[in-house]
């Protein structure tokens, strides 16, 4: 929402990127795992500005988890994670017209993950994950002259391949 428009929404563009993971295995059941990835997002209004192109942003969200992995299920192996996201908003570009500058404020949230490997062999295998971000960035349009806050709690979704050291 625009804190100065009553019935104002702001919306952030889907997209689909590729993302790294790095896991540390403290043990067989407990990891630490960093999620890297990066993507361009656009910003319209919705709303009473539904249709206001507002412009475009690069969106870094690193995050660090901590996991539990259940054991005793074979090649099967799920688990669950939780863990705290700082989100990185770079090369803001307003839109024009209307709105002549962006500004969107770095953030810190929460992270939940499930997720599970299906491993094929010692090192190789299979992973499917989904996590959920809970990020509320404020945000300032036209040097401060309209603030607000995006309410964005975006659903990561992944599959990829697993090598394990």
């Amino acid at each position: 929402y625009v804190d100065q428009i009553p019935g104002s929404s702001v919306n952030s563009s889907d997209s689909v990127v590729p993302e790294l993971d790095i896991s540390y295995f403290f043990n067989e059941n407990i990891a630490a795992e960093l999620i890297l990835g990066t993507t361009r997002s656009t910003i319209t209004g919705g709303g009473t500005i539904d249709g206001l192109d507002v412009g475009k942003v690069w969106v870094l969200p690193p995050t660090l988890t901590l996991q539990y992995h259940f054991t005793n299920l074979g090649a099967f192996k799920p688990y669950v994670g939780a863990g705290i996201n700082y989100t990185i908003f770079y090369s803001q570009d307003a839109a024009g017209g209307a709105i002549t500058d962006l500004k969107v404020k770095n953030t810190f949230g929460a992270a939940l993950q499930v997720g599970a490997d299906y491993m094929l062999d010692d090192h190789w295998g299979l992973n499917v994950d989904v996590k959920k971000l809970f990020l509320e960035p404020e945000f300032e349009l036209n040097g401060g002259a309209l603030t607000g806050k995006a309410k964005l709690n975006p659903w990561l979704i992944g599959a990829g391949v697993t090598y394990r050291f």
